[in-house]
Order: structure tokens, then sequence, then C-alpha cells
């Protein structure tokens, strides 16, 4: 390999949503970082099969709210 070229390769740990955690090698950050994981295996439903309930609807009310004059004609 030539020098100087590839990133820094290191050890950081990651933690799961529901807390355990474990160490693997990196490019992200420094030496000993931390990853917190938001979505993982253990809690994504295309891995769970279980699907969780998302509020769309008080975004399509705010879509709504900010958009409702648009199209109007005005005499």
């Amino acid at each position: 390999m030539k020098p100087d070229i590839h990133p820094d390769y290191h050890e950081i740990t990651i933690i799961m949503t529901d807390g355990t955690t474990y160490k693997t090698k990196s490019c992200m950050g420094k030496e000993g970082d931390t990853l917190r994981l938001d979505i993982d295996p253990k809690s994504h439903p295309a891995w769970t099969g279980v699907q969780r309930v998302i509020d769309t609807g008080g975004q399509i009310a705010k879509f709504n709210k900010r958009f409702a004059g648009i199209g109007t004609r005005k005499a």
C-alpha cells in the first residue's frame, strides 16, 4: 500500500438502541470515539417484522396549513 493516502483505521465503540455496546474498527472520528445508533437490526422493522406507527398526520396537517393558499386566485 502507498503511505499517507489511506484514512486512519482505528477502534471505536458502537452503542446499540438497547444499550449494548461492542467495539469495531472504523474510519469514523478518532481512536476511542463512540457511535450511538438510532436504528439498528434489533429495532428496525425490516429485520424485526414489527411495524411501528409513525405519526404522519401531524406532518400532513402542517403541510396543508402552510400551503393552503397556493393555487387560489385573488380577485
